[in-house]
């Protein structure tokens, strides 16, 4: 028997829905939002995470959807992978210039930690981009959710199931394949919350 056309319209709802959500500009702007909980000050310090997100997350946003405007760009997820180095190095400049403007304004180390984490992330998708599309979904979603438990404990462990539930819904939208999100959500948990964690300790301290 096989499945009916309403269970596939669902389960393709269900996946646009969990895409749209949980796509990296939103993730990574609550992430750099919460960032400064490990320091004094706190949600006062918010303030400097939201200028962090502001060239982190939101100015690349909207150059990217201009360059979808001008159909330079196919969409804001920018599913061909030919054009992803290009938009990544676009959106590693903005977030250049904001650790210039972060440091300028004496921000909290932790939120300049968690942006140096981000351009890491950054500079390895967009060298890898020309030749394999890694999901940045995955990796988004797996950094953000990996780091929260660090920062806030155990408790907090069943954001990991936001991990398989992004992965499975780019795979249901053939974004990509079970190997790229695979490797996104390992390079994200692993590598990009590794060196939030490493310059974490060493710039809090």
């Amino acid at each position: 028997m096989g499945i009916s056309a309403g269970t596939i319209r669902a389960k393709n709802r269900t996946a646009r829905w969990l895409t749209e959500t949980f796509q990296p500009p939103v993730v990574v702007s609550i992430q750099l939002l919460v960032s400064p909980l490990t320091e004094g000050g706190f949600p006062a310090t918010m303030a400097y995470g939201a200028l962090a997100a502001l060239f982190v997350c939101v100015l690349p946003l909207l150059l990217l959807l201009v360059l979808v405007r001008l159909g330079k760009v196919t969409d804001h997820h920018v599913s061909d992978r030919k054009q992803r180095a290009p938009v990544l190095l676009m959106a590693l400049a903005s977030i250049l210039a904001g650790l210039v403007v972060l440091e300028a304004v004496g921000a909290p180390r932790s939120v300049v930690a968690m942006v140096l984490a981000v351009v890491g992330g950054v500079v390895v998708l967009a060298g890898v981009s020309p030749f394999w599309k890694i999901s940045g979904h995955a990796a988004a979603i797996s950094c953000s959710t990996v780091i929260a438990v660090l920062m806030l404990g155990a408790a907090w462990s069943p954001l990991l199931l936001l991990i398989p539930a992004v992965g499975w819904s780019r795979v249901v939208l053939r974004a990509h394949s079970v190997a790229q999100v695979v490797t996104g959500s390992l390079f994200g948990g692993v590598v990009m919350a590794g060196i939030w964690w490493i310059l974490q300790g060493l710039m809090v301290t």
